[in-house]
């Protein structure tokens, strides 16, 4: 059973969006293996998102998601990565598909909702990030 990280981001939090977005992933046929709510610090975020440090839209990413609680999730399913990314929909929200998350709900690029894991080396890594093996109830 593949599993995948999901992160519903702090303006999807601050917006009462987590059961719409639970709601997405549950009837599309994924469970929910491991959820929790948490604030990053500055460190957990520069860590989580150090693929991304050279880029010039890091530190705004890492200011943005330390802005407040997000909610993180081990969504466990077949094919849950690509599923997972064609519920989420583009990460530009004005060129994701009708009827996807980002599509219902972003306001800009980078508030966009919600984040994904892109591959199973990236989820493998996410997952570990924020999960320990006793917190995840896989099916």
């Amino acid at each position: 059973m593949e599993q995948t990280l999901s992160i519903i981001k702090p303006d999807g939090v601050s917006r009462g969006l987590i059961g719409d977005v639970i709601k997405r992933f549950e009837s599309n046929g994924i469970r929910i293996a491991a959820m929790k709510m948490v604030c990053l610090t500055r460190a957990q975020a520069e860590g989580f998102y150090a693929v991304h440090k050279e880029r010039p839209f890091f530190n705004s990413l890492v200011a943005f998601m330390t802005s407040g609680p997000i909610v993180v999730m081990v969504l466990e399913g077949n094919d849950v990565i690509a599923k997972n990314r064609t519920l989420m929909g583009a990460t530009n929200y004005k060129e994701a598909a009708e009827g996807t998350i980002r599509k219902d709900f972003a306001t800009d690029i980078e508030k966009n909702v919600v984040h994904g894991s892109d591959a199973l080396e990236t989820a493998k890594f996410e997952i570990n990030y924020f999960f320990n093996t006793f917190e995840i109830m896989s099916g």
